[in-house]
């Protein structure tokens, strides 16, 4: 049988491969598009395990938040051209769907399929580093924001007494400029109280260290200790963090939801977050 050219191109649009690998898809199943396909994915996924030791450590970070939930994750892949492939955007919104759809709450045989399944298209090396799942309560509300094409995925969520606060455009705005500092100081935890106490304890050694051998007493050494440690979590500790976006006065996270407050007659709260590094 005769392979044409239109039948190559549409295979090509159903399947995604390869011109050559149509074609050849094609000669081989004598001009039936059933079994063409079947050939394609053979090939592929049989190509897919030569694949599997390949770093990957380009990709993207995707998030849906519906309803009850917010799932987001990390799909790498190896290059930065795939990372900005539409396909590879499609695959991760497509994880975080199934995942809110089934309840799913970590990668498993059903969703590695649906990369393995890409993979054989696009011929490189995938995976599912990172997900997470977020609960969201009546009175909650996720936020979420995409940085640099995917590179950084960041939820942010709040609490209230009222979800009627959520609705406010003020809030919407103060909402996503959180989520906006998340991205930019990275923290490594909500508040102080988060903070483990064997990271705690390595931090006023090394503080303790430092000012071993200044002539002072030791009462006046340890409150240098305890200013240093102080300082530290106002770098680490989201709440305790200056604000990094409009911020004209230099207010911390945690001053600058008081004054949301109290501006908009609301009780609103940052509960948690989530930030993701892609290929991190």
């Amino acid at each position: 049988m005769e392979i044409t050219m239109e039948m190559i191109k549409a295979l090509r649009e159903q399947t995604h491969a390869g011109i050559m690998d149509c074609k050849k898809a094609l000669q081989n199943s004598d001009g039936d598009f059933e079994k063409a396909e079947e050939y394609l994915k053979k090939v592929g996924l049989a190509a897919v395990e030569k694949r599997v030791d390949r770093a990957t450590d380009n990709g993207r970070i995707s998030f849906v938040i519906d309803g009850a939930k917010a799932v987001m994750m990390d799909v790498s892949c190896e290059t930065d051209f795939v990372a900005k492939n539409d396909q590879f955007k499609t695959l991760g919104n497509d994880l975080c769907k199934l995942a809110i759809a089934k309840g799913y709450t970590e990668p498993n045989a059903e969703m590695e399929e649906m990369v393995k399944g890409l993979i054989a298209t696009i011929n490189e090396n995938m995976k599912i580093k990172k997900m997470v799942v977020v609960d969201i309560a009546a009175n909650e509300f996720v936020m979420g924001y995409n940085h640099g094409d995917g590179k950084v995925g960041v939820l942010v969520k709040f609490a209230a007494s009222n979800a009627a606060a959520f609705e406010t455009e003020a809030f919407k705005t103060f909402a996503f400029n959180t989520a906006m500092h998340v991205c930019a100081a990275s923290p490594m935890y909500l508040k102080d109280a988060d903070v483990p106490k064997d990271y705690e304890a390595k931090q006023l050694e090394i503080f303790q260290a430092q000012v071993a051998n200044m002539d002072k007493p030791a009462k006046v050494l340890e409150g240098i200790v305890r200013g240093k440690l102080k300082k530290h979590y106002a770098e680490i500790c989201l709440l305790d963090q200056v604000f990094q976006i409009s911020n004209d006065d230099g207010l911390s996270v945690s001053q600058l939801v008081a004054k949301f407050n109290k501006d908009n007659g609301s009780d609103i709260q940052i509960v948690g977050y989530e930030r993701f590094l892609a290929g991190a």
